[in-house]
C-alpha cells in the first residue's frame, strides 16, 4: 500500500469508527538494573555495563529492584490503578539477538497495577476519559545497531553490533483498554495522553521520560470497524514511536492505510509495523504474535511481590500534586485562558515560567518573555526552550531591570541574546554593551531639542492640537539615541518644551 493509494481522512471517518490501544513503555530512573546491581548511566562503552545476571549466563539468579517496585506502584497509584495484593513476575519466551537470555521477565496475568484511568484535556478544553488495563514491570532489552544499510535497519544490513548495557533497565508498560469514540479526533487523543503521561511520569520523578533518548515510547495499536458495528477490526501495531507529533502522525496514517485496504475489499494483516519520521508513513514489521506465542509460565527465580498496604497508602499520601491539577491552579493564579495555558503546555514552558515567578518576575513578564522572544529563539534553533542556555533566574533579573527602568524591551531584547551568547549574567551584558537606558534629563532634553528642530512641521502639529503626532517624535529620539531612551520621559519632555497638555 503506497501512499497514493490512501483514502483521505474524511472519507476514513465516513466509514469507519477507529479503535485504539496505547501500549507505553518507560525506563525508570532507577541506579541499577531492574534485576541486579549493573549501572544504569547513559554513555558508558558498549556492553562494560554487565554481569551474568542481566547477561542470562547459567546459574546466575535474578534479584528484584525494590525502588524499581515502589516507582511501578507510584505510577499506579497517579493512574487511579488498583494495586495487587499480591503478584509475580513471568518468562516471555522469545528469541531475538538483543535478548541474551532468549525470553523477557515481565509480567503477564498478574500486573501489579491494574483498573485504573487517565483525563486527558485536548485543545480545545474538552477532557477525554483513557482507560487504564494495566501497569506492569519488566526489564528493556539490549541495543542493536545494523551495520551496512541505507536505512539502518537489518534488512540490508551486512553486519549488526549488539550493546547490552541497556538489557535488564527496569522498564513499566502502561496498557490502556480500548480507545473507542474518539472518533476524528482519535490521533488528538493518542497524542495528548502521552503527552499527559509523560507529564505525570516527570512528576512523580521516576524518569525522565525524553522520548528522544528512548527513556520513553508508546507502540500505537489500531484497528477500524464499520460504523454501526461492535466487533473490532484486525489491529496493526506501530511500533517505538518517539515522539508527540509522530504519535499523531502514525495513528492517523495508519486510520488512512486500513480504510485503503478494507475499502478495496482486502484483509488487514495483524503485524507490527515501523513509523518514518521523513514520510509520516508506516512500513510492515513482523507478523504480531498473540499472547499464547510467547509460551508465558511464571518465573520460578523470583518470589511473588506482595506490597503491603500499608506501603501503598503511604506512597498514595505522598504523591504530588499532578500535573492536571497543578495546570488547572496555575491558570487561575496567571489569570490566563484554558487556551494560553495549553500554548505554554505545548511549548514545555510551565516549569521555566513557574522557576521564572519564583525567582521574583510577575507572572506575566516571566510568560511573555519565555512564550515571545525566547520562545522564538528555540524554533529558530530547532530545541527546546529548556535547552536554551538562560535560566530561570537570569530571565528574572531581566524583568527586573525593565521593571526598574533599566532596560526597556528592546534593550531586553539584546541583554537576553548576550546570556544566550554566553556573554555571563544579563547584568554584566548590560554592561559590557551599554544597554542602560538613557533617563538622564539634560541628555534627553538635548536630544529632544534637536528632533523638534529637525521636524518643525510635526512640531506644529503638536503644538495645533494634534497629540498624537509626537509619536514621530519620540521615534526620532529614540533612533538618535540607539534605542536606550525612556520612551515615556521622551514623550513628557517633547509635549512639555511644545506647551501642550497630555
Amino acid at each position: 500500500m503506497t501512499v497514493t493509494e490512501l483514502v483521505s481522512y474524511e472519507d476514513a471517518l465516513a466509514s469507519y469508527d477507529p479503535v485504539m490501544g496505547l501500549e507505553v513503555h518507560v525506563e525508570l530512573g532507577t541506579r541499577t538494573k531492574m534485576f541486579c546491581g549493573c549501572s544504569t548511566a547513559l554513555g558508558a562503552e558498549p556492553n562494560t555495563q554487565t554481569c551474568p545476571v542481566c547477561l542470562g549466563l547459567p546459574g546466575s539468579l535474578p534479584v528484584v529492584n525494590a525502588t524499581a517496585v515502589e516507582s511501578t506502584i507510584r505510577i499506579g497509584l497517579a493512574l487511579n490503578c488498583e494495586i495487587a495484593e499480591w503478584c509475580r513476575f513471568a518468562r516471555k519466551n522469545y528469541f531475538y539477538p538483543d535478548m541474551p537470555k532468549n525470553f523477557q521477565i515481565s509480567q503477564y496475568d498478574e500486573p501489579i497495577a491494574f483498573n485504573g484511568y487517565l483525563d486527558v484535556q485536548l485543545e480545545d478544553g474538552e477532557v477525554f476519559r483513557v482507560e487504564i488495563e494495566r501497569a506492569h514491570m519488566e526489564e528493556d532489552t539490549g541495543k542493536s545497531t545494523h551495520i551496512g544499510g541505507a536505512t539502518g535497519r537489518i534488512h540490508g544490513a551486512s553486519h549488526s553490533l549488539l550493546d547490552y548495557n541497556r538489557a535488564g533497565i527496569p522498564l513499566v508498560e502502561i496498557v490502556t483498554k480500548p480507545i473507542t469514540g474518539a472518533g476524528e479526533r482519535a490521533p488528538e487523543v493518542a497524542r495528548a495522553y502521552v503527552a499527559e503521561l509523560r507529564e505525570l511520569i516527570r512528576a512523580l520523578g521516576v524518569s525522565e521520560a525524553r522520548m528522544e533518548m528512548g527513556q520513553m515510547r508508546c507502540d500505537v495499536n489500531l484497528s477500524l470497524r464499520p460504523h454501526g458495528t461492535e466487533t473490532f477490526g484486525t489491529r496493526s501495531e506501530t511500533k517505538n514511536v518517539n515522539s508527540l507529533r509522530s504519535v499523531e502522525r502514525a495513528t492517523r496514517f495508519e486510520i488512512q492505510r486500513h480504510a485503503a485496504v478494507l475499502d478495496a475489499g482486502g484483509k488487514i494483516v495483524q503485524e507490527t509495523r515501523h513509523f518514518h519520521e521523513d514520510t509520516g508513513t508506516t512500513t510492515s514489521g513482523r507478523v504480531k504474535e498473540e499472547a499464547e506465542d510467547y509460551r508465558y509460565f511464571p518465573e520460578p527465580d523470583l518470589v511473588p511481590v506482595a506490597p503491603a498496604r500499608e506501603w501503598v497508602e503511604k506512597l498514595r499520601a505522598e504523591l504530588p500534586e499532578l500535573p492536571r491539577v497543578r495546570r488547572n491552579r496555575l491558570r487561575e493564579e496567571w489569570g490566563i485562558s484554558q487556551h494560553e495555558m495549553q500554548s505554554v503546555l505545548n511549548a514545555g514552558a510551565i516549569d521555566l515560567i513557574t522557576a521564572t515567578i519564583d525567582a521574583g518576575a510577575p507572572a506575566d513578564q516571566a510568560r511573555k518573555w519565555w512564550m515571545g522572544e525566547l520562545a522564538r529563539r528555540a524554533n529558530e534553533q530547532g530545541t527546546e526552550l529548556s535547552a536554551l542556555p538562560i535560566t530561570p533566574a537570569q530571565v528574572a533579573r531581566v524583568c527586573a531591570l525593565v521593571a526598574e527602568g533599566s532596560l526597556n524591551d528592546k534593550l531586553a531584547r539584546q541583554a537576553i541574546e548576550g546570556v544566550l551568547a554566553g556573554e555571563g549574567e544579563p547584568d554584566e551584558v548590560v554592561e559590557k554593551r551599554g544597554l542602560k537606558v538613557v533617563s538622564d534629563t539634560g541628555a534627553l532634553s538635548k536630544a529632544v531639542d534637536e528632533a523638534i528642530a529637525a521636524n518643525e512641521a510635526i512640531a506644529e502639529k503638536i503644538r495645533g492640537g494634534k497629540v498624537q503626532a509626537a509619536g514621530a517624535l519620540v521615534g526620532a529620539v529614540m533612533k538618535a539615541t540607539r534605542g536606550q531612551a525612556d520612551a515615556a520621559r521622551v514623550r513628557e519632555l517633547i509635549l512639555e518644551k511644545l506647551g501642550v497638555q497630555g
